[in-house]
């Protein structure tokens, strides 16, 4: 049973990452066809962003009230119905109405499921958790591609991954019954035989069973301010918002990097620009069977340094250097997401844990709401050439913040 319900968390992560790599992938064809700027991408990821904020803040009450299941299916659901109104929009205003409902879908299922996985999965599943994200943010360049080849057909591509959306709903919905059974476990009476026989199955990790109803939170709730005076959190927040920044900024521009600056087709620029999420997804899956062992602060930090030497390589004119620099950002970058999600509770407190990382989740979209529509606007006065020097910029920041936590903890 518990097996079935991290099967069913690692799907909804794959469904997480689908839409969040077409508008950087088709960026190039749909600002021509829609008649704006090229920097016009930015407005798009930004109302994304502030609708992610906003419900990830909102994370902790909905989960308690709700529990992840339904918050999750709901939220997919939402993301869904956005996609099918991209595929029909004609105009750009268009484009930021539905960005909206895909906004706020995302960013409660994202902070409801990363801290029930912190809670009750070791940071190998923390890892293969965000790994299944990069397989759904791997497929949609390369359906964006396909689209594009086809006559520049980018409204196929958001109709194919709307429609997949829809029939993961599906499955998410059937899967409700699951998370209430699980929801009626409870310590003492059932749960430590269901757990034992879990964990004979997956080879002794128990504690991977340790599910406790059904996803909603048992603590008391703890407020924004109150979370924010705790020691550290500050850093984090900083770390989190460099990160998820030099993410957003690398997925959102890959593409029309190579095409303004090193002169590729369209249709080639976007798989091109899939070698950071391919290296992101491959360099996930990896860590997880090492994880454990390295532990969160070790991943975070050569994470963050691979990722500053991927972005040197990204900015040598070199054709082959420049998809291998940005391969090897994507590998760098891996770790870190998860590795810092998956330390929150050692670092401070289970019972705060929800609250804290639905914090770290509005920190992250804040960077991805300023960050890489900041980018449009310096290059568009400066040139497409500053891109690897800003995702530089970016992993050194996410670097010092989370050295610093470190030696807080230290302290």
């Amino acid at each position: 049973m518990y097996l079935l319900l991290l099967a069913i968390i690692y799907l909804a992560f794959v469904s997480l990452g689908l839409p969040d790599s077409l508008v950087g992938a088709g960026w190039p064809v749909m600002h021509e066809d829609l008649g704006v700027p090229i920097s016009y991408a930015g407005g798009i990821t930004f109302i994304i962003a502030v609708g992610t904020i906003i419900s990830s803040l909102a994370s902790e009450r909905l989960t308690r009230r709700f529990g992840a299941g339904l918050v999750t299916a709901v939220s997919v659901a939402m993301t869904a119905a956005a996609l099918l109104g991209f595929s029909v929009a004609t105009h750009y205003w268009m484009l930021c109405l539905w960005a909206i409902p895909y906004g706020l879908g995302a960013g409660a299922v994202d902070a409801a499921l990363n801290n029930y996985v912190a809670l009750h999965y070791t940071a190998r599943h923390m890892n293969w958790l965000h790994s299944f994200w990069g397989v759904g943010a791997s497929i949609s360049p390369f359906v964006m591609s396909l689209a594009l080849s086809a006559n520049g057909n980018w409204p196929a591509a958001y109709r194919a991954i709307g429609l997949l959306q829809i029939g993961l709903t599906a499955v998410l919905v059937a899967s409700l019954p699951l998370w209430r059974r699980i929801a009626a476990i409870r310590p003492g009476d059932g749960a430590q035989a269901a757990e034992a026989a879990d964990g004979a199955e997956t080879g002794g990790t128990a504690e991977a069973a340790s599910v406790v109803d059904g996803g909603r939170a048992a603590q008391t709730h703890v407020s924004l301010l109150a979370a924010l005076r705790i020691p550290g959190v500050p850093s984090v927040l900083l770390a989190f918002f460099a990160y998820c920044a030099f993410e957003q900024t690398a997925m959102l521009w890959g593409a029309t990097f190579f095409v303004s600056d090193r002169g590729f087709e369209a249709s080639s620029a976007a798989s091109f620009g899939a070698l950071f999420v391919l290296g992101l997804t491959a360099g996930r899956f990896l860590c997880g069977f090492f994880a454990d062992r390295v532990g969160d602060r070790a991943l975070i930090r050569g994470g963050f340094l691979l990722g500053a030497a991927g972005a040197l390589l990204v900015a040598l004119p070199l054709g082959a250097v420049s998809f291998t620099g940005f391969a090897l950002a994507g590998v760098g970058a891996a770790p870190v997401y998860p590795a810092i999600i998956h330390s929150t509770p050692d670092n401070f407190g289970r019972r705060n844990s929800q609250a804290i990382i639905g914090i770290q989740m509005a920190a992250a979209y804040t960077g991805t709401t300023i960050m890489p529509p900041l980018f449009g606007i310096i290059s568009g006065g400066v040139g497409l050439w500053l891109l690897p020097f800003y995702l530089l910029a970016l992993a050194l920041l996410g670097l010092a913040m989370t050295e610093r936590l470190n030696g807080l903890k230290r302290a």
